[in-house]
């Protein structure tokens, strides 16, 4: 018996891998996107880029390294050189690892390309609309574009999206229900990315009937993606669905 995700009996139901397979290495690493890229139950890798201080973009969650790192540093005040040469903590927290090192974002689009996965793709923080479209340009020219859905909390970042791709797969991103957000869905042609124990079916209904898709994020317990397929949610973002299967 070996501990892998939970293969969930509902093939309209796409699994999306937070920060990668971040249930079984370190987020937001190579390591844990060849991980979920090597899944067949995955459909996409989720994770999230940043801006450093002399303008290029990195893989990392936090707005500083010292939960994952050890040392404090921002992300945005930081050069892309000196944030290259730290070694994240393993899932003990311990450094080793010398495969542990903040990703480019293209190392990212490059590995789910590689697979074949969806690229579920968070702009952290509030973007310069010419950073979200050098974002945009960069995955473009690697021939990946179609294979990306961006999410955001910062609802500028996806208005700056649309601007220049109407039709470009996109997702708001929030914690709590609230029937105004449907505006803004409907008025910037977006799918909605809510926090799980936010969802219900009766709100599930009223983005469908958008047209739009719906995430949740981040579902870890078996029972609670049960619970969520039975909403008739369209993706379900995860660590790693805890339970036992037999290897294959």
């Amino acid at each position: 018996m070996a501990m892998d995700t939970v293969k969930l009996e509902n093939k309209t139901v796409r699994m999306v891998a937070h920060r990668g397979l971040s249930g079984l290495e370190k987020e937001n690493t190579c390591a844990a996107f060849v991980a979920a890229c090597n899944r067949a139950t995955y459909f996409g890798v989720e994770t999230d880029v940043h801006r450093t201080a002399d303008g290029q973009f990195v893989i990392f969650h936090d707005d500083n390294t010292a939960r994952v790192g050890i040392d404090h540093m921002i992300i945005e005040e930081t050069t892309f050189d000196t944030l290259r040469k730290l070694q994240l903590t393993d899932l003990d927290g311990k450094r080793g690892r010398i495969d542990l090192t903040i990703p480019t974002l293209m190392e990212y689009i490059e590995i789910c390309k590689k697979y074949g996965k969806h690229c579920v793709l968070e702009l952290k923080n509030q973007f310069k609309a010419a950073d979200v479209y050098k974002i945009v340009s960069m995955i473009e020219k690697a021939g990946y574009l179609e294979q990306v859905t961006f999410i955001s909390f910062a609802l500028k970042n996806l208005i700056y999206l649309r601007r220049r791709y109407p039709q470009q797969p996109a997702q708001f991103l929030i914690k709590e229900w609230d029937d105004r957000v449907l505006e803004a869905l409907e008025k910037y042609n977006l799918g909605l990315d809510i926090y799980y124990k936010s969802a219900t079916a009766e709100n599930v209904q009223k983005v469908h009937a958008l047209g739009q898709e719906y995430n949740v994020w981040t579902v870890n317990e078996a029972a609670d993606g049960a619970a969520l397929v039975e909403m008739g949610v369209d993706y379900i973002t995860t660590n790693i669905l805890e339970g036992t299967v037999k290897a294959e």
